[in-house]
Parts: structure tokens; C-alpha cells; sequence
């Protein structure tokens, strides 16, 4: 059975099919992504989020997010406004940017879900371990773009998939809430589409600048 990508709506064909794990690659854009009907209930994924142990004091967790924070605290000032999307259980970004005096707000589907906050304009956007969990990739980026000031960037942390091990023996697609996972091919195609004005990609973070 072949399946539209959720991303750019191209034909995609059965790329990984192991019991839970149903993935589907897309032939335009290479985002691998699971069908629809494999999908956890928001219920279940939202306790399956509750469990995540992210203490903003955790010298651990900080040392993950760091990549974004110093990307913000290089490119940006306090005077500027940013979004923590997908802020989660501990919304660490958000902490340690506004220790720093920066001024930062934070949403989240449903841990802090203020759609007004998504009506608003921001220099900046964190997106940390969130992309993943796109179950509408397209829908989400425009919402992203449309939020960012001019010369806005918005800054991603996520797992490109880089042919590391054969897909099915890769830890990140065992996660039930990562629905969506991207190629590098696949953020050139969000740059080009949305469209951005360029996509930097390094180790740990991707930096859409608009």
C-alpha cells in the first residue's frame, strides 16, 4: 500500500515494516514517517511525555539543549522575543535563556497550551526534540514560519537519519511519539518550500533562517 507524505503530500512506499515499527519514505522530500493508524491516542502519548524525567537543573539536560541556547544567546539580545515551541514537562531552553534576562515564552500541546501565544511575532523560536513528533510536518512549519519576524531564525534539535545503522535497527524510530523523521534531503526541501531564506545544519542543531 502506498501512502501521501504528510510533509509535501508526494507518493511514499513501505521503507521499514517490523512489528510496532511501520515507516513509510517519502520518494520527493525522504522524510520517513509511520502511517496515521499507528498512532498512540493523545492520552497515551501525553503520559507517555510525563515520564520523561527533565529537570531544568539538571546539569545533564542543560548540556543537551546547550546547542540551541548558545546559538540564541550569540545571534540574539534580551531586547529580542522568543518562543520555546514544544516546551514540554521542563521547559529548560526557556530556563536558562531567562536567566540570562532574555524574554521567553512557552508552548506546548499540553503542558502549556496558549493558543494566543501562536497569534504572536517572535525573533526567535526554539523547537528542541519536538520536530519528531509532527504528525502534520507541513502544517507545523508554516505555522513556525509565519511566527518569525524578518531575519527571524528558528532553531531545531532533532536526529537526522544519516544511514548510521540499517533504519531498523536504529534506537530513534523505536519511540512511538517520533511520527516523523527527517533526511537532510528533507529540510532542504522545508527551506526551499516554505519557503525560508537558507537551512544550516551541524552535529546537533539546524537553524532555518527566515
Amino acid at each position: 500500500m502506498n501512502l501521501n507524505c504528510p510533509l509535501c503530500n508526494s507518493s511514499a512506499t513501505v521503507f521499514c515494516e517490523k512489528p510496532k515499527h511501520l515507516f513509510y519514505k517519502c520518494n520527493v522530500c525522504e522524510g520517513i514517517f509511520r502511517p496515521a493508524f499507528t498512532y498512540l491516542t493523545p492520552e497515551d502519548e501525553k503520559a507517555h511525555y510525563e515520564l520523561h524525567n527533565n529537570d531544568v537543573n539538571d546539569v545533564r539536560y542543560q548540556h543537551f539543549v546547550s546547542p540551541i541556547v548558545n546559538a540564541v544567546l550569540h545571534d540574539f539580545t534580551p531586547n529580542d522575543k522568543g518562543l520555546d515551541f514544544g516546551s514540554g514537562t521542563g521547559p529548560v531552553v526557556s530556563k536558562m535563556l531567562r536567566d540570562q534576562g532574555f524574554q521567553m515564552e512557552n508552548y506546548d500541546l499540553y503542558f502549556e497550551n496558549k493558543p494566543e501565544l501562536l497569534n504572536q511575532k517572535y525573533n526567535y523560536i526554539s523547537c528542541c526534540e519536538v520536530m519528531e513528533h509532527f504528525k502534520q510536518p507541513l502544517q507545523e512549519f508554516q505555522l513556525l514560519h509565519n511566527m518569525l519576524l524578518p531575519n527571524g531564525k528558528l532553531y531545531c534539535k532533532t536526529e537526522l537519519f544519516k544511514n548510521q545503522k540499517p533504519f531498523e535497527d536504529w534506537y530513534y524510530k523505536d519511540d512511538f511519539t517520533h511520527v516523523f523523521i527527517y533526511q537532510e534531503a528533507t529540510l532542504h526541501w522545508i527551506q526551499k518550500n516554505l519557503p525560508f531564506q537558507k537551512v544550516l545544519v551541524y552535529d546537533k542543531l539546524i537553524v532555518f533562517e527566515n
